[in-house]
């Protein structure tokens, strides 16, 4: 998600930092804690049917959760978030009776749940769902006009929540196996949501429905409505999958610029498919949806909002020039498809998986259309945003995330991994395997980090815990003097031992510097320099 803007970098470090000292309430533990009310059952299905009310920015719909029952449970919690209203439960006919408690209803269950059924619940609701006013940082729906001021529409929840216009089981680590999304809309506007197109119907009363079909797992944030008066063109891609369908939805006047400037999507394409393996989702498609807001990495309907420019709405975020080349937002959202939304964390506190890895993608995109030094280029100019203000992983079980470092701090992680391997081939790999061990998966920060150590064949847990667990990078002190090198990490993690490569005069060399000092022969007055593809900081004592 991009939703970290330099402007903002050091606002976004003072909330987090404040927000992590205080304690958290209850309703942050109802939304980020599987529960009694969520541990007994699985969603399977998603059968979301909406009404979008633009004049009165109101929605109202149902949605009817298939799951399978895993265990016994008496009470089924269910997310809506106010001012939205959870209206009815019916389950086998019959109405079922609810509490509240703030954004979480608990519906009374009468029917047996016999362990392993596949069972439903029908939810009616509605409501004026939380306007977003600074989207997507914020969250919410969007309702704004064109230029031409008609009405243009988008949900942007990630963080905040799907269930800031929907009910569902509203916990990262839940995707339903697939998906129907039907959405009815005022007369002349189109609705773009997740997957295929399967049918437009023109209603009696002049508006019309939209009914998607997403095919793959999809987690909550990523189900998106996109409503304007949009213009479609498509194209394909011939990937490693097969034929990949490209499908673009642009506002009607913007459709001549949108066909030049996607013309980046199928190198693009070959790029993230030679690095990460095969799109995820060839079924659904690939989308992309111009909308209000900035953009976001909805699966299937990638949401654009970069007015056409190259960089991040013109500007280079590294500062190399290497940042221009490229559009920011179709790059950067197009690389949640691999990671955020084919491998998706279970607890947000892990977000660093889909950040790090996608803002990677950025320089790994770089490196792959311009060539390596580009990309470590790059990579070393995103440094300057880095604020090494909390960790990066956050708390467990109460929906908070870590630091905003886990974007450029975690894509230098990642680089400095690589460099230990030393071997892009087999980098590379596990770059692949990843997706396609944990393909369409919920997976934790820990089986991330477990499978780059098995298939690397080093084991970098101290590396994960001093760049993703503690504030600062590895510092390496060292001084000069008497014919001899000294140095040594500095670092909040006991043992510290990563290996790092260096310049000397002018030989390169890899030292294997620990937490005590270490010397070697260096004559007085030589240069002395780390590998600038390392992310530590140098300290002379």
């Amino acid at each position: 998600m991009t939703r970290l803007l330099p402007f903002l970098l050091t606002l976004l470090s003072v909330t987090n930092a404040f927000s992590q000292q205080n304690r958290f309430s209850r309703q942050d533990t109802l939304r980020g804690t599987l529960g009694s009310g969520r541990t007994w059952w699985d969603v399977t299905y998603y059968d979301l049917s909406l009404r979008v009310h633009p004049a009165s920015k109101s929605i109202d719909g149902s949605n009817v959760i298939h799951y399978r029952v895993t265990g016994e449970g008496k009470q089924m919690q269910i997310d809506l978030q106010q001012p939205m209203e959870l209206l009815k439960a019916v389950q086998d006919g019959k109405e079922l009776s609810f509490t509240s408690d703030g954004n979480a209803f608990f519906i009374n269950m009468q029917a047996d749940q016999p362990k392993g059924t596949i069972k439903q619940i029908a939810l009616t609701f509605g409501g004026k769902p939380r306007e977003a006013k600074n989207a997507p940082w914020d969250g919410g729906i969007v309702w704004k006009k064109d230029s031409l001021n008609r009405p243009w529409i988008a949900s942007a929840c990630q963080g905040l929540g799907a269930s800031v216009f929907w009910p569902n089981k509203d916990h990262q680590s839940e995707e339903p196996d697939s998906m129907r999304i039907a959405v009815n809309v005022p007369a002349g506007l189109t609705n773009v949501s997740n997957g295929r197109l399967r049918s437009k119907k023109n209603e009696a009363d002049g508006t019309s429905t939209f009914t998607w079909f997403v095919t793959n797992p999809i987690n909550n944030y990523d189900v998106a409505l996109n409503i304007g008066h949009y213009a479609h063109f498509s194209d394909t891609f011939k990937g490693e999958a097969g034929t990949l369908p490209l499908e673009f939805w642009v506002l009607d006047y913007h459709l001549p610029v949108a066909k030049q400037h996607f013309g980046v999507v199928k190198p693009m394409m070959q790029c993230f498919e030679h690095w990460f393996g095969p799109y995820p989702f060839y079924e659904d498609t690939y989308k992309l949806v111009e909308t209000p807001h900035l953009g976001m990495e909805h699966q299937s309907a990638v949401a654009y909002g970069n007015q056409y420019k190259m960089g991040y709405r013109g500007k280079d975020l590294s500062g190399s020039g290497w940042g221009l080349k490229w559009d920011f937002i179709i790059i950067h959202e197009t690389g949640h498809e691999w990671f955020g939304n084919n491998i998706t964390t279970k607890d947000i506190a892990d977000m660093w998986v889909h950040e790090s890895f996608t803002n990677y993608s950025e320089t790994l995109f770089t490196e792959c259309r311009y060539g390596k030094a580009a990309g470590n280029t790059y990579l070393q100019g995103i440094r300057k945003n880095i604020a090494n203000d909390i960790p990066i992983t956050g708390p467990y079980g109460v929906n908070a995330e870590g630091s905003g470092d886990m974007y450029y701090k975690g894509s230098n992680m990642l680089h400095t991994i690589r460099q230990i391997i030393g071997n892009d081939g087999r980098f590379r790999q596990i770059l692949r395997g990843l997706n396609r061990t944990f393909r369409h998966q919920t997976v934790t920060g820990a089986q991330v980090e477990e499978y780059i150590n098995k298939k690397s064949g080093i084991n970098f847990d101290k590396v994960y815990d001093q760049y993703l667990r503690y504030t600062q990078p590895p510092v390496l002190e060292y001084s000069i003097g008497g014919g001899q090198l000294k140095y040594r990490w500095v670092t909040d993690v006991k043992d510290f031992d990563m290996p790092l490569k260096v310049k000397t005069g002018t030989k390169t060399l890899t030292l294997q510097p620990r937490t005590e000092w270490k010397t070697m022969p260096l004559k007085n007055g030589s240069a002395f320099e780390a590998d600038p593809n390392y992310y530590v900081i140098l300290r002379k004592v």
